[in-house]
């Protein structure tokens, strides 16, 4: 997950806290709740998902000038910061002082990079969509429903003092044709959301559909009319812009790195990510006999160890939800007997997305509800839709097989997101904590970690896969640098995911658009937080020798909420230590 970003659009899918009764998280939250301010001016839509009352009919601001407004009033906003941090002599608001303090100054380093370097762009069908699923949820109360009809209605330009949005993201594009050396889009990314246009459409009027919601129709409709044109406007005006060449320029990538939690160098990733992927490839082939020995396969490859195991495990479209759930059940009782986490008194939340969820999101992930006043709702895992073939069979992924199933679960369920977030909802934590110190890094980290853990204790198929998606997450450290610095075309990193990883055409292909236009440099944080994770335990152990309790440990660092690496360290150093010590 990335640092928020106040200009613009703002694509949020993190999400903030309810304060407990500690006096410093009421006092940090006062803190905190100023820079929620600026957000929600400038992205209700953000603002409203993470739990901020009264935004729930509002919509961001495309206006003329919003970009300088928005960069004015975060330098504002930063002054008041560094003043409130000066005066608080609180140790633990003084440091969510800090983390707020560094998330503005990020914040406002990376819209001045864009606007200097980048033609605006945005993919409005996929933002009109989310702006009204933000409001039509299984998590969100109903009441809250209509609202979603009212944001469509100022979206629209129905709603008085409201013009389309549509032509204001085409006046912010065109007010800047004529910036000078400005690079437009990649091609490749463009030519994508017009293919997928469609889909986010016909997605509204389904999730309206889907509801008991009167009288929207005609704004649909009208609504509709107005991201088609905006497609045609740039298939006529951003395309002929569009640049050929995916890398963003050095600068820009790497401020992409820190805004995503990675504080390391392209160089000094892809050195460490090599090493690490030729540590796991070596266990994958010491595993692959033993596996293929119990399934009496004749091959010892480990590629065509997965191959079989894929195969041989596909799931059809209509019982992959029944097996998520037994497997989820199958990894609490190796947690609960392991003593591994403590686990929520409540289930976890499991569901299949729409077809416009996984057109958007075509892998597995968590779907995070409020967390700011928060009134019961809970993460929920969700699985990409399946299709079927002509014939009726199912048309399988990486992500359809047994043997996957139990690390996938993992990652996004228990221990892994699931718990990340329901620890967040169940304990509470400054709003700093779990929101403005959220990126990727911190977040996916966890979840790698998560997988780990469990891999002694699961299957030996599903620890195979286990190591698989170690291996994905080394690759993807020295894949998206290398082909962002130009040390690598993607049809040779497209080879490599396939032939050595083993993971699907399709699979490989999300791969390299992720790494390429979709989001550089965020794939790298998987890997870079796991090994943060694995230095902080190890360093635990250490020091703690035989009176480490790993149950312990993992509750602490949830109980943190999403910390920077080194303020974390800090943490399970001088409490968490002590605290086993005694």
């Amino acid at each position: 997950m990335r640092k928020l970003i106040f200009c613009g659009l703002l694509a949020v899918f993190a999400t903030p806290v309810v304060a407990d009764d500690s006096d410093w998280v009421a006092r940090s939250n006062e803190h905190a709740q100023i820079v929620l301010e600026l957000l929600a001016k400038f992205s209700p839509e953000g603002a409203a998902s993470l739990g901020v009352d009264g935004l729930d009919e509002e919509i961001f601001d495309l206006t003329e000038g919003v970009y300088e407004r928005g960069i004015e009033e975060s330098r504002e906003l930063l002054a008041e910061l560094q003043k409130r941090h000066a005066a608080e002599t609180h140790p633990k608001v003084k440091q969510d002082l800090g983390i707020l303090i560094q998330t503005m100054e990020d914040n406002i380093e990376t819209s001045e990079l864009n606007r200097e370097q980048m033609l605006p762009y945005f993919n409005m069908s996929q933002t009109i969509f989310y702006g009204v699923r933000g409001l039509i949820d299984p998590q969100i109360p109903r009441e809250r429903y209509p609202a979603a009809v009212v944001r469509m209605e100022k979206y629209a330009g129905i709603a008085e003092g409201h013009e389309p949005i549509v032509e204001l993201a085409k006046a912010r594009t065109a007010e800047r044709f004529e910036g000078d050396g400005l690079i437009g889009p990649y091609k490749g990314e463009v030519e994508q959301d017009l293919q997928r246009a469609e889909t986010f459409i016909t997605g509204i009027n389904e999730l309206l559909e889907g509801t008991d919601l009167q009288g929207w129709e005609a704004t649909y409709e009208t609504l509709a009319g107005q991201m088609r044109d905006y497609s045609d406007w740039v298939r006529a005006e951003i395309l002929p812009r569009a640049r050929d060449d995916y890398r963003l320029p050095v600068d820009l990538y790497e401020n992409a790195l820190k805004n995503w939690g990675v504080s390391a160098s392209p160089y000094e990733l892809i050195e460490q990510a090599t090493k690490g992927y030729m540590d796991i490839r070596n266990e994958m082939e010491a595993l692959a006999p033993q596996i293929a020995a119990e399934k009496g396969w004749e091959t010892r490859d480990y590629r065509e160890v997965i191959a079989k195991l894929k195969e041989e495990g596909a799931l059809d479209g209509d019982k992959i939800l029944d097996h998520y759930h037994a497997v989820l059940r199958d990894i609490e009782e190796i947690i609960v007997r392991e003593d591994i986490i403590t686990l929520p008194d409540r289930e976890a939340g499991i569901r299949i997305a729409t077809a416009a969820e996984t057109a958007a999101q075509p892998a597995p992930h968590l779907d995070i509800p409020r967390l700011i006043g928060n009134t019961g709702e809970f993460p929920t895992f969700v699985i990409p839709q399946l299709t079927q073939n002509e014939d009726g069979s199912w048309v399988q992924t990486d992500d359809t097989y047994v043997a996957g199933s139990w690390t996938l679960t993992a990652h996004e369920a228990r221990p892994g997101h699931e718990m990340q977030f329901s620890s967040i909802i169940e304990s509470g934590v400054s709003i700093t904590r779990a929101l403005f110190a959220f990126n990727s890094a911190n977040v996916e980290g966890w979840a790698l970690y998560a997988e780990a853990v469990m891999r002694p204790y699961l299957p030996l198929e599903a620890q195979m896969i286990s190591l698989q998606y170690r291996l994905m997450r080394a690759a993807r450290m020295f894949l998206d640098p290398m082909l962002n610095l130009g040390m690598i075309t993607p049809e040779e990193a497209k080879a490599l995911l396939m032939n050595d990883v083993a993971v699907g055409e399709s699979w490989a292909q999300n791969e390299i658009e992720r790494y390429t236009y979709r989001m550089p440099g965020q794939a790298t944080a998987y890997y870079y937080g796991y090994n943060k994770m694995q230095a902080l335990r190890t360093q635990t152990e250490l020091k703690l020798r035989g009176q480490f309790d790993q149950s312990a440990f993992h509750d602490f660092i949830l109980a943190q909420g999403m910390l920077p690496p080194d303020i974390l360290k800090d943490a399970v150093m001088n409490e968490f230590v002590p605290s086993q010590n005694n």
